[in-house]
């Protein structure tokens, strides 16, 4: 189910990378209470630090980092998430997309699935076709 706005906060959920890329742009009711982020979103987040030239960006993302790893216990992608995220790509084939080049979001959507847990995302579109499984909240 994808919704374009929870009527209710959600009392935990799993953030998507480009959810806490924008995290100081977001307004914290449109958050689950407790917000959960997946070990995959970190691995993408400790490749971003690496991806820029620029000093004061290269800065920035050290920075989030480092307040994500002190504040957050990354949910595992582990022999089960693994398992679920090969689901979700017969999902998505199923409704007609290319789950390739959303590996990354499919192993994060694959964690929320696991942990029943809401995924809240800026990018619904990646999401399309996994909507018996998993619950899209676009913020």
């Amino acid at each position: 189910m994808t919704s374009e706005r929870s009527e209710r906060r959600y009392s935990s959920g799993l953030l998507d990378t480009c959810t806490l890329i924008d995290l100081d742009t977001i307004p914290p009711e449109t958050l689950p209470v407790i917000p959960e982020v997946s070990a995959v979103t970190v691995a993408e987040l400790a490749a971003g630090v690496h991806t820029t030239r620029d000093p004061v960006q290269r800065s920035l993302r050290v920075t989030r980092l480092l307040m994500i790893e002190a504040n957050m216990d990354p949910l595992p992608f582990d022999d089960d998430a693994a398992k679920m995220y090969g689901n979700l790509c017969a999902l998505v084939v199923a409704a007609g997309r290319n789950p390739r080049p959303r590996r990354l979001d499919l192993m994060i959507a694959a964690t929320a699935t696991l942990h029943r847990v809401p995924l809240f995302t800026r990018n619904v579109d990646d999401f399309k076709g996994l909507d018996s499984q998993l619950t899209v909240i676009a913020v």
